[in-house]
């Protein structure tokens, strides 16, 4: 059996395409968190004692660069989570009127200010759902279906917190306007 002589040009053509077609698209990592570096350390409290939320969101910020500040320590920065709110709404109910699909809402609303309490990242709040079936006649692991979505949820509210802080970050180094 004979190899085509053009068939590695054209692999190697196809390879080089393959590659410029690739980085014209755009796509590139997201970079960590960059914290002012006169931030010092950062406390994060929520109103809900031992929230998940409120860890997440706390590892976000050690993995960015912050420090935690120490439990009994004064002037120290604070990522505060006001409030935290779930909601299951039905959105599709069956022929006998009982709900089969809800949809899983999840809003918390936050304020982050520096050590000497001017705010660093206005009062803002965030909104996230995910939609979910329910079949009323077997509701076996319906429940761990919802508490998988509660989890998931909880991670992209930790994370769309700290894209927050860095947008508003990132806005203010470059002398543009917070957004709301």
């Amino acid at each position: 059996m004979t190899r085509s002589p053009a068939l590695p040009v054209l692999r190697l053509l196809a390879a080089c395409v393959l590659a410029v077609a690739l980085s014209a698209c755009g796509f590139h990592l997201r970079n960590k968190i960059a914290l002012p570096a006169d931030l010092g350390p950062v406390r994060v409290t929520s109103t809900t004692q031992y929230s998940p939320l409120a860890e997440a969101v706390a590892t976000g910020l050690r993995h960015a660069g912050a420090v935690a500040a120490e439990a009994d320590a004064k002037d120290v920065a604070s990522l505060q989570i006001l409030s935290e709110r779930w909601g299951d709404l039905p959105i599709a109910m069956d022929d006998r009127g009982r709900a089969q699909e809800f949809s899983l809402r999840y809003a918390a609303v936050f304020v982050f200010r520096r050590a000497d309490g001017t705010e660093l990242v206005p009062q803002q709040v965030v909104e996230l759902s995910r939609d979910y079936v329910s079949p009323p006649e077997s509701a076996t692991g319906t429940t761990t279906e919802r508490e998988i979505l509660a989890d998931e949820l909880r991670r992209e509210m930790a994370a769309s917190i700290l894209r927050r802080v860095d947008g508003v970050i990132q806005g203010s180094a470059q002398g543009q306007k917070p957004a709301p």
